[in-house]
């Protein structure tokens, strides 16, 4: 344990130059008592610490020094490994870095350890496109990505619901969803609408043109990809979903309700409804709209039955009576049968 934590000090002075004691204890997990006796330790194994004391001093690597990850274990050496998609580095036009990035860890760490990315690669593979779709890299993902790491505007056209539009972008991050890729990006203040939340979600396949600036942006300090794909990815749930339908389910067609449409709507539903004389569900769920309510409540069967509205209704039960009657005659003969 004191091993480990001795190693991801070092690592975290090499990669801030110099933390406080209490950075540090609190990166750790300890006291600072502890934090000044492992930097004790250290010292004594070789490795440069210095102490700068007062009440602004803190810790610092001596001399550049860096150390290499002998101290890196099988199960670390593995999530290494296995951290990232292939596609979406080959997407990005990473995969050569990351095979290079690969053989210099390799090369690093202990030679017990060395079988680690093969083994690894043996035994997981991550396959990030959903079923049925081919995979596709979009053509302007890759001038996209240079703006991403380079923090540049770009001028970009895209084709919206509306038609082309034409608008100049602060590419903040990429973000791969089931095989698709979006771009999260603001407005700049001198180009957006005002009152207009400037922040906004766009698919990169509908890019039509790209064509990255020399002029740099300040990235806002409190932005968080991962945080705002979450909320973003919410919110549309919750947008699109704009029907509702209103259904009696049995035990079975409860169970099965969040497998065959939205589950966080199911769920809701679910939770909001109530219980029959029959013991059969009366929920109020929300769907995208009649024709995907009717396509998704169809697989449930005679284990729902569509309230309300009537439409709705009225469709169901006029696929109930074509199903019925195709299954209440004799079996057609099957070709090449007798």
């Amino acid at each position: 344990m004191r091993a480990a934590r001795l190693i991801k000090m070092v690592l975290l002075l090499q990669a801030r130059r110099e933390m406080t004691g209490g950075e540090l204890a609190a990166e750790l997990e300890v006291s600072e008592r502890t934090v000044a006796r492992d930097v004790l330790a250290l010292s004594e194994a070789g490795v440069p610490v210095y102490a700068d004391r007062g009440r602004a001093g803190g810790y610092r690597l001596v001399g550049g020094y860096r150390t290499r990850l002998t101290g890196m274990g099988r199960s670390e050496a593995e999530a290494l490994f296995l951290s990232g998609v292939p596609s979406a580095l080959r997407d990005l036009g990473l995969d050569d870095a990351a095979s290079a990035a690969r053989l210099k860890v390799s090369a690093a760490l202990d030679p017990a350890l060395r079988d680690v990315h093969e083994g690894s690669s043996q035994r997981f593979h991550l396959d990030a496109p959903g079923w049925w779709q081919a995979p596709g890299t979009p053509p302007l993902l890759p001038a996209l990505a240079d703006a991403v790491w380079s923090d540049r505007r770009a001028a970009v056209r895209y084709a919206g619901k509306k038609g082309e539009v034409e608008r100049e972008l602060e590419p903040y991050g990429l973000v791969l969803k089931a095989g698709q890729w979006y771009l999260a990006a603001r407005v700049p203040a001198d180009e957006g609408a005002p009152g207009r939340d400037p922040w906004r979600v766009y698919r990169v396949d509908r890019f039509t043109g790209v064509a990255v600036h020399d002029t740099v942006f300040e990235r806002a300090a409190d932005f968080d990809l991962a945080d705002f794909w979450t909320e973003r990815a919410a919110a549309f749930a919750r947008s699109i979903l704009r029907t509702r339908v209103t259904l009696r389910l049995t035990e079975a067609g409860a169970g099965r309700l969040r497998y065959v449409t939205d589950r966080a709507a199911a769920d809701e539903a679910l939770a909001k409804g109530t219980v029959d004389g029959n013991g059969d569900r009366i929920v109020s769920l929300r769907v995208e709209n009649e024709e995907v309510g009717y396509s998704q409540l169809l697989t449930l069967g005679p284990e729902c039955e569509v309230l309300a509205p009537p439409r709705l209704r009225a469709r169901l039960a006029e696929a109930a009576r074509r199903t019925a009657a195709l299954y209440g005659e004799k079996p057609s003969p099957v070709p090449g049968q007798r």
